[in-house]
């Protein structure tokens, strides 16, 4: 086989045009209404992502901390091929597990050794610790990477999305996932588009350890 300089060239151009396909923004906020019709102070939790691209998100690298008997931050947004470090900074043993998608369980450790987990499939993921019931977050994996997390005042931008039509959806794990909003990306452009998210029938109920069972007496 023969080096051909002429096809190199035609595919670097393909690249480049590529490359260069027209996309712009997703911008706007978020409302999310809780018990009693009082709108939520923190929408810091709300993931907001188009329903589906072709495009694939690149593998990364996220943490997420327990620290004094809590996860932290309590909501990760990653694409499909993300790695999530689980670091235990406590002197006290934790066991992370999720019954979520096809589940997962790290097992026990403490400070200062670390699990990890890389999330191939797209979905809701609860994560919990099997001995302190309180420790709970939740990771939402997205097989595209035209997603992005709230603000705490629910303001949000989703950047580069390719020009086209698209449902837009938001998150939240006390209302479930919304509504979809109708959007229509313009190159080069801002699309503006306004969510509202209701969560004022939510009723917070007690979860089981990774037994399937209640949890007991906490040792420590």
């Amino acid at each position: 086989m023969f080096f051909n300089p002429g096809r190199l060239r035609v595919a670097l151009g393909v690249i480049a045009l590529s490359s260069l396909a027209p996309a712009g923004d997703i911008v706007g906020r978020i409302e999310l209404t809780e018990k009693g019709g009082k709108k939520a102070s923190d929408l810091s939790g709300v993931v907001v992502y188009v329903e589906s691209s072709k495009a694939k998100p690149k593998p990364a690298r996220q943490v997420l901390t327990m620290k004094s008997k809590a996860f932290t931050p309590h909501l990760l947004a990653i694409g499909t091929g993300t790695t999530i470090d689980f670091p235990n900074e406590d002197p006290i043993l934790h066991n992370v597990f999720s019954v979520s998608q096809e589940g997962f369980d790290l097992g026990l450790y403490k400070r200062p050794k670390t699990a990890s987990r890389t999330f191939e499939r797209p979905g809701v993921y609860t994560v919990y610790c099997n001995i302190h019931p309180q420790m709970s977050a939740t990771v939402v994996v997205l097989d595209h990477p035209y997603f992005a997390t709230a603000a705490k005042d629910g303001s949000f931008r989703i950047a580069g999305v390719p020009a086209g039509d698209y449902r837009l959806l938001a998150y939240h794990e006390r209302s479930g996932e919304g509504a979809p909003v109708m959007v229509k990306v313009t190159a080069a452009g801002e699309t503006t588009a306004h969510i509202a998210l209701d969560a004022s029938t939510f009723k917070r109920m007690a979860h089981k350890n990774k037994f399937g069972k209640d949890y007991g007496r906490e040792a420590y």
